[in-house]
């Protein structure tokens, strides 16, 4: 089905007024029941990040850190099993696995020695259970898996989902018998750059295919 930019115009301004969850998405599948999941999943993900973009940088003043981390302290302490930062991310419309690290790298300035590193966080956010504090661990965990556009589900997803087209892409070009250098190739002859595959030989596409 092809999709005109009126229908895409009408989609990207529903999605205006809804925040980044899968819940959102099973709603936006019920508006707009004659498009297939993976086309909104697609808008709703470019939509997202461009307004991702534009407003980054507001969430990451020291003021703005501080407000967020307080929030967050004040609402576990009353309910430590209930969604606090998941719904603080949803209130300030930035992305849950985004809203997390924040959290999760201001938690650790204060409670560590020396500041964490990229790569302590990004293994932290991959797997919360490393994180030292139970309850925050929690809350990172649900922000994690209700975030349908932002952090490492969404990352091993969208590497998948990419494997299995390279995969089809290798079987087709073989059944072609067209001759290609794979990626694994390109880097072993010094290529900066290395596409899933490149042809040896130029052809007509529309003939080979």
């Amino acid at each position: 089905m092809i999709l005109t930019k009126a229908q895409y115009d009408e989609i990207a301004q529903c999605l205006v007024s809804v925040p980044p969850t899968r819940q959102s998405l099973r709603k936006l599948k019920q508006r707009f029941p004659s498009q297939s999941q993976a086309t909104l999943l697609s808008i709703f993900s470019q939509e997202y990040q461009k307004h991702i973009k534009r407003t980054h940088a507001k969430h990451h003043t020291s003021e703005a850190i501080e407000n967020y981390y307080q929030r967050y302290l004040n609402g576990v302490v009353k309910n430590g099993a209930a969604p606090v930062l998941l719904e603080l991310a949803n209130e300030v419309d930035y992305a849950p696995s985004l809203m997390a690290r924040i959290i999760l790298e201001r938690f650790l300035q204060e409670h560590e020695e020396t500041p964490p590193s990229k790569s302590v966080i990004n293994s932290m956010l991959r797997d919360p259970s490393q994180i030292p504090d139970g309850v925050l661990a929690n809350q990172v965990y649900q922000c994690i898996v209700n975030d349908c556009c932002y952090g490492p589900l969404v990352d091993c997803i969208k590497h998948a989902i990419g494997h299995e087209h390279e995969v089809l892409l290798r079987d087709l070009l073989l059944e072609k018998n067209l001759s290609f250098l794979d990626e694994d190739q390109l880097r072993a002859k010094g290529y900066d750059k290395t596409p899933d595959f490149i042809l040896q030989v130029p052809v007509d596409l529309a003939r080979a295919w």
